[in-house]
């Protein structure tokens, strides 16, 4: 908690005031939670002040939202291009990212629980920057790291680690490395391997719709890598609703294939004749 008010002072994501006749705070709480790494072993424990955005209101609090994400679709794109080229996948993790967000409402939140300036309770934060749990925070980031993308020279291979050094001393970001585990995917990146997909064991045993949807919904995000069981999951899918213990026995069919060929993904190889090819 010390570390994210450090991270949130350093930032400058706010500054303390008056609350303005006819606006109201919104309300700020604590979340935790413990980052793991490749292994699933316990990296560090992080806590975060998020803001109440479900307090906010549209057109007073906040207006466009909408911020782009990119599909999994296109990180495989990505992937096959790189391993085309021979290039390797570093990756960079953000610091609080969306306290990079510059914010232009004019928005006031509650002193963080705990940390409330002495002699100054009454005091509101008026923020600065983007707060997370507010609902123009991804856009407010996107916007920021965009600019900075368009205002740095990124055409020259040898910049790459001057980009990365940029890049840790603007954001505050920490360099990953090589890229090996992303949104639960595993990649390795080697000339004689296979990409695979971190799964998770679930001991519950009953038939519940809550079980199915869960075991299917991790079946549809293994598709990501697993393209050979995309029917059979398609299949299942269809009785997401009201699932009987047939259906629920051909998803757990689904997962003792996985089991038997766990080390089975994705694996991108270099060719001459390569070609992009669009379809709908």
């Amino acid at each position: 908690m010390d570390s994210e008010i450090q991270s949130i002072e350093k930032n400058k994501t706010w500054e303390l005031t008056n609350l303005p006749k006819g606006r109201k705070a919104i309300g700020v709480k604590w979340v935790y939670k413990t980052k793991r790494n490749v292994k699933g072993e316990v990296q560090r424990y992080k806590a975060r002040l998020v803001a109440k955005g479900y307090k906010q209101k549209e057109g007073v609090d906040y207006g466009e939202v909408f911020a782009p994400v990119a599909r999994l679709k296109t990180i495989r794109l990505l992937i096959s291009l790189a391993a085309q080229k021979s290039w390797k996948i570093y990756q960079l993790d953000v610091k609080s990212v969306f306290l990079n967000g510059f914010l232009k409402e004019e928005i006031y939140v509650e002193q963080p629980p705990g940390y409330e300036k002495k002699g100054k309770e009454d005091k509101v934060c008026r923020l600065k920057k983007a707060l997370y749990g507010l609902k123009q925070a991804p856009r407010a980031w996107n916007i920021r790291i965009d600019d900075y993308f368009q205002k740095t020279d990124l055409r020259n291979a040898p910049m790459f680690e001057d980009f990365k050094r940029r890049m840790v001393k603007e954001f505050e970001m920490t360099d990953i490395g090589l890229m090996a585990h992303f949104l639960g995917i595993e990649v390795v990146q080697s000339e004689k391997v296979e990409t695979g997909l971190e799964l998770r064991k679930n001991e519950r045993g009953d038939a519940d719709p809550t079980y199915f949807k869960s075991l299917v919904g991790s079946l549809r995000y293994l598709m990501c890598t697993r393209p050979d069981i995309l029917y059979g999951v398609g299949l299942v899918s269809r009785y997401m609703e009201t699932p009987n213990q047939s259906h629920l026995n051909a998803a757990k069919r689904i997962r003792r294939y996985i089991k038997g060929t766990i080390n089975d993904g994705i694996l991108y190889t270099k060719c001459e004749d390569y070609r992009l090819i669009g379809y709908s």
